[in-house]
């Protein structure tokens, strides 16, 4: 019996990620507020009143990609934004981070940077809340260098909020850029520029 039921339990687990690989290949044309249910089930080859074993509805279905985009990622950004050694370092390595994101996965991208403020309010907020936890977690990392002596948290938590949507601002800007060697590192160089520029502008803030 428990074999079948978990026979059972992985076949949902499977058409469940279907549905999310479906959507967010049909997202790559579209946004989230203008994708249907049916277009999703047809994708996937189930009947449209099979989606609600897995999901409310659409939106609830794009909650589930903004976890799927960003959930996994918090411990890797961490402790890359909040990296200890030398500074320029610790920028050409969050923007190749960035960028081997971005290459790897870029149809989760374009769905963050799309739907960040898109039409859906659910799926504002989960991008909302998962950023919000990003900078949060490189604040309480940023808070143990010797650089932030002095600091308070709301100023911290400013610093973290700059560095979390600078990430999401380069990765979009390496989207745009495509497959073009030298788009990329344009947007390459122009994210260290600005990546050095907030990090001078942190020695000198309590001055």
């Amino acid at each position: 019996m428990s074999h079948t039921a978990g026979i059972r339990q992985a076949q949902k687990q499977k058409t469940r990620q279907a549905l999310l690989d479906a959507a967010l290949r049909l997202l790559e044309e579209q946004s989230l507020s203008s994708l249907g249910l049916r277009e999703v089930t047809r994708a996937v080859g189930i009947a449209p009143t099979a989606f609600y074993r897995h999901f409310r509805d659409t939106a609830d279905l794009g909650v589930a990609l903004v976890d799927e985009a960003l959930g996994s990622l918090h411990g890797t950004i961490r402790t890359t934004l909040a990296a200890t050694g030398d500074a320029d370092e610790r920028i050409t390595g969050t923007v190749e981070l960035i960028a081997g994101l971005v290459r790897e996965y870029p149809a989760h991208v374009r769905f963050i940077a799309r739907e960040r403020h898109g039409g859906v309010q659910s799926v504002r907020e989960a991008i909302g809340g998962q950023l919000d936890r990003f900078a949060r977690e490189v604040a309480e990392e940023l808070g143990r260098h010797p650089d932030s002596e002095g600091w308070d948290r709301d100023d911290l938590l400013m610093l973290a909020g700059l560095y979390v949507d600078h990430m999401v601002m380069t990765a979009s800007a390496f989207l745009a850029a495509g497959p073009d060697p030298v788009e990329r590192e344009r947007v390459a160089r122009n994210a260290r520029r600005r990546m050095r520029l907030v990090s001078l502008g942190r020695r000198h803030w309590l001055d």
